[in-house]
């Protein structure tokens, strides 16, 4: 069964704890933590306190997808803050092995990812090692992207790599997810959806989880 992880980057800060109540309560089974520093992606977002707060709020599965330099001076704060994985981007190491070592050691399950751009060659060889395989279908940096349908095939030949290792490793895409592409990503061998704007911006929770999960 598909998973559903609303990405707070769309959600209401203001309100923040309020916000992930009402999609756990509706059906996310996850939450979505983009962590951005203003230099690996041209934005800025938050970072382990605020997770630490989420956490205190609710026991939701927390995924928090680091899009950042120097990914290796933050897993262990992460962790402690409460997540529950931690994905990294392929683009920002140097050496995946040994960061997605770190991360199991701190607690977490681990997760790698790409860019839209970016070759799934660059992680074939790390698969068989994390939990998770989060293929961008936006340049990450903002919510409200358009989907890049160019990456489908590279999530098809993912799927099947991950079913080739017998283990059972997630596969992820995130952005510009609705309803319209949620059905040909989970044809294409998707398993988690990540939704920022698609849900937070809609009138109804549950009626956007339910076209996603149903699509």
């Amino acid at each position: 069964m598909v998973i559903i992880a609303p990405s707070i980057l769309s959600a209401d800060f203001t309100r923040l704890g309020e916000e992930i109540n009402a999609v756990a309560a509706v059906g996310a089974e996850w939450i979505h933590i983009d962590v951005m520093d203003g230099h690996f992606v041209p934005n800025i977002t938050i970072g382990a306190v605020v997770v630490e707060n989420i956490r205190k709020k609710t026991p939701i599965f927390l995924d928090c997808h680091l899009m950042i330099e120097n990914p290796q001076d933050y897993i262990n704060a992460f962790a402690k803050a409460g997540a529950n994985l931690i994905t990294i981007h392929r683009e920002s190491i140097t050496d995946p092995q040994a960061l997605i070592q770190q991360i199991k050691h701190a607690g977490c399950l681990a997760g790698i990812s790409i860019n839209p751009e970016t070759s799934l060659e660059t992680i074939r060889d790390i698969i068989p090692e994390v939990d998770l395989v989060l293929i961008m279908s936006v340049h990450p940096g903002f919510s409200g992207q358009t989907f890049i349908p160019e990456v489908l095939p590279k999530l098809k030949e993912a799927r099947s790599i991950i079913q080739q290792t017998h283990k059972r490793i997630y596969l992820q895409i995130d952005g510009g997810i609705n309803a319209q592409n949620a059905a040909v990503v989970k044809q294409h061998g998707a398993d988690v959806l990540v939704a920022a704007s698609f849900i937070f911006h809609s009138k109804d929770y549950k009626a956007a989880i339910t076209q996603l999960k149903k699509a």
